[in-house]
This record gives structure tokens, C-alpha cells and sequence, in this order.
């Protein structure tokens, strides 16, 4: 399969001078042993160990002398979450050590989940996510192309460089099959699988909506805590982002659902059936889909910033809030290439005195509509954020 340098791998060459342990997490299949493997060819000094292979795991039954005899080594353990016991043991070699790059840790469960086990590591790691591929990572400039492939099947490697789109959907239903039979358990999760399979196409079809847990606890069968349960599974391995309502500042009667999406296009397109561009054009989820698309570009890429939607009992909204301390910024997404944005939308501007919007559709470049409003590419607009 063809590799394309993931815009991480200079953030983790870096890390590697300046702390013990680096841990890469991201949901399974989204490139982190390909990264890794691809900086470790290019080192002398260096090990990988995947810990779902038998092999690998039996030199490991004696952790300490491995780890002692190749001391001077960089160490990499992939799916980690499958030895947690071995937490302690690394904070012990490190801080004997003393050198920094000692470790790499690979894990698809999040850094909340991870930290449940590697708290004894605390001062000594730090937590990169790898996500599936992003926009600035597979097009150049101008090349809607590309970006409408993305779209359509996500970033996941081997779904994203497909033969064609039927093999790409046929991959993005096996990885939902096995997350769904096969993860979850090993994630320590005792859950039906049904129950996990059947929320998580749930979910799909509420994409971009505000949670309702009442009623998605009514159509499973179980109580709203269960399904709390559930949700929270989906987003601590990185499937589903939830999206808190803004209740800074503001003394209009708002909205304090938060609202869910599926992260990766390509399998939300799965659970909703969608085969093809075609397909995708025709579907009522279209919209909802492009805002959830270009939503998941931008938010993963500003790590450090705080994000919400906000949405007034009298139908004000602006689709996402961010801030970062110094400026707060609104973001709408419409799917059209010659969007209008309505007046609650600017009502909502004034009521949070936003610093500047932007409306985020599928074109090439951008321009202004009025006073600190710009219609973007979801690239310009990063382009434009971090310049």
C-alpha cells in the first residue's frame, strides 16, 4: 500500500529529544503502526514489538530483562492497551534511564482510557492522536478531486486508497463488523455486541443532531445511563466526537444537549448505506454530512482549542464555537458551493461577540460576505487561523 507521509511524524521526531515516552493513540487502522515503522527504518537503535502477536508478547514474559538488555534502544509497543500491567515497569526503566525517546506506545483507546493505567507515567509521556487522513494531508491545493474522495469514503488508510469504491466500502464494513465483535471485548468492555452495533448506526442517523438519550434509550431498550455508556465507549476509541453546547455569557434560554457525529466520513456513509458520490449527492444526510466532514478536519487540527456549537431556545445558532482564550471564532458548514447563512445565525454573532465567522463549504479558496464573515475552504480557513 502506498505510504503518505502523515503531517505527525515530524511532531513525534521532535517529542522523541524532549520526553522519556511518547504515546501515539488513534482508532485501529488509522496508520499509527505504518507511521511509526516508517520512522523507526530510518534508526539504528530501535525495536518494534506488536503486543497482539504471540511472538512478541513471549519476550515480554520476563519484561525487565528485555527491557534492561536493550536499554540503549527505542522501544516501541503497539496496542498497549493489551498490557497495561506493564505501565509501572516502563516508569521504573525510564526513570533509571534518565534519556529521552526511551519508549513509543501505541494504543487505540484514548488518552482518558490510557491514563487509567499509565498514571504511574505522569510527567514522563506525552499523548499524540493520530487521526485518520486529513484534507492537507492527501490534496494539494485546488484539487477538489481528492478532497471529494476523502469525503465520500474517510480517511482511513485502506478505505481511503482503494481500488475503487466498492472495495472501500466493503473494507469500511468489515471494520465496523470487527470493532463491533472483536474490539470492544478486547478494549475490557463487557457489553452486548448488538448493543454497541445498533447505537452506533443510531448514531449515524442522528449526525450533527442534538443527543436525545431518552430516545435513543427507548429504541434500544435500555436506560439513558446505559446509553451514556455506550456513547462514551464510541468516543474514548475515537468513532464518535461530541460537541458540548456554548453556556458562556449568555443569559438567552439555550439549547444543553450536546451534538453528535460520526468522526470518519467513510463510515458514516457505511451505516447510512451510501455507495457512491451519486448516491451521496441525492442523500437527505448530505448537508449533515459535509458539516460533519469539514468539522473533523478543522477540530483535529487545533489541538488546545476549546470547542462548541450553540443554539438558542428562539433558533439562533452557529453549527461550532471555538476559543482559545484570546478569540472566539464561529464557524457555520453548508454543503453548497454558493452558501447563505440565516439571521439567527448573525443574531447568534452579536449575542456572543464573536470575533470573526467564517462559512465553511466545498470550495477552492475563499472570500468575504460582509463585516469579518468569509465563505472558506475548510483548508484556507486553517490556512488563514494559523498564519
Amino acid at each position: 500500500m502506498k505510504y503518505i507521509k502523515r503531517d505527525l511524524e515530524s511532531t513525534i521526531i521532535r517529542k522523541l529529544k524532549t520526553v522519556p515516552v511518547i504515546a501515539v493513540i488513534g482508532p485501529r487502522q488509522s496508520g499509527k503502526s505504518t507511521l511509526i515503522k516508517n520512522i523507526l527504518k530510518k534508526r539504528d537503535n530501535s525495536l518494534y514489538l506488536d503486543l497482539e502477536r504471540p511472538s512478541d508478547l513471549n519476550k515480554l514474559r520476563d519484561a525487565e530483562s528485555y527491557f534492561t538488555l536493550n536499554k540503549d534502544m527505542l522501544i516501541c509497543l503497539d496496542e498497549i492497551q493489551r498490557m497495561p500491567e506493564i505501565f509501572p515497569l516502563i516508569r521504573s526503566l525510564v526513570d533509571a534511564n534518565g534519556k529521552k525517546g526511551q519508549f513509543i506506545i501505541l494504543g487505540s483507546a484514548s488518552a482518558k482510557l490510557l491514563k487509567q493505567s499509565s498514571e504511574s507515567l505522569a510527567g514522563r509521556i506525552t499523548y499524540l492522536e493520530l487521526t485518520p487522513f486529513l484534507i492537507p494531508e492527501i490534496a494539494a491545493k485546488k484539487n477538489m478531486t481528492k478532497i471529494r474522495s476523502l469525503w465520500l469514503r474517510g480517511g482511513f488508510p485502506r478505505s481511503y486508497l482503494a481500488e475503487n469504491d466498492l472495495e472501500s466500502l466493503e473494507w469500511r464494513n468489515d471494520f465496523i463488523k470487527t470493532f463491533t465483535e472483536r474490539d470492544i471485548p478486547l478494549f475490557g468492555f463487557n457489553i452486548p455486541n448488538k448493543g454497541i452495533e445498533r447505537i452506533f448506526s443510531m448514531c449515524a442517523h442522528m449526525h450533527g443532531q442534538i443527543l436525545n438519550r431518552s430516545k435513543l434509550g427507548e429504541a434500544l431498550g435500555v436506560s439513558h445511563h446505559t446509553v451514556q455508556h455506550y456513547l462514551e465507549i464510541l468516543s474514548e476509541t475515537f468513532l464518535l466526537r461530541i460537541i458540548k453546547p456554548y453556556e458562556k455569557n449568555t443569559k438567552k434560554r439555550i439549547i444543553k444537549s450536546p451534538k453528535i457525529y460520526i468522526r470518519d466520513s467513510g463510515l458514516l456513509h457505511a451505516l447510512l448505506h451510501i455507495k457512491n458520490y451519486d448516491d451521496l449527492f441525492g442523500h437527505p444526510a448530505f448537508g449533515a454530512s459535509w458539516e460533519g466532514f469539514a468539522l473533523e478536519n478543522i477540530v483535529s487540527e487545533l489541538p488546545g482549542w476549546e470547542t462548541y456549537f450553540y443554539r438558542s431556545s428562539s433558533g439562533d445558532e452557529i453549527d461550532l464555537v471555538i476559543e482559545n482564550g484570546k478569540n472566539r471564532y464561529a464557524l457555520e458548514f453548508k454543503a453548497s458551493v454558493a452558501p447563505t447563512v440565516s439571521k439567527g445565525f448573525y443574531n447568534a454573532i452579536e449575542t456572543l461577540a464573536i470575533d470573526a465567522a467564517w462559512i465553511i463549504c466545498p470550495i477552492e479558496g475563499q472570500y468575504p460576505i460582509g463585516k469579518n464573515v468569509t465563505v472558506s475552504s475548510p483548508r484556507a480557513f486553517l490556512e488563514q487561523l494559523k498564519s
